[in-house]
């Protein structure tokens, strides 16, 4: 049996059928996983820090409308649509 993976998908197949279909496996991504050697990677602080992004302040939503100001627009509004 070899063990066959595409990176995030690991199947078992015997070795005859491996051989026999060996393009089918290439064009689907698959290899075996003793040819596949996972790179570790140290990363540090600063690689973190550059990669983390600021937010944007979030806008500030306008108050309420004081009631007279409104009451008087909708009287306004009322006055215009009758006119």
């Amino acid at each position: 049996m070899i063990k066959l993976t595409n990176g995030t998908k690991t199947i078992t197949r015997s070795k005859e059928q491996y051989e026999a279909n060996l393009n089918h496996f290439k064009m689907r991504g698959y290899t075996p996983v003793d040819s596949v050697k996972k790179e570790i990677k140290k990363t540090t602080v600063k690689d973190i820090s550059d990669k983390v992004v600021e937010l944007k302040p979030k806008k500030k939503k306008q108050g309420k409308r004081n009631e007279q100001n409104y009451n008087d627009e909708s009287k306004e509004m009322v006055k215009v649509g009758m006119g």
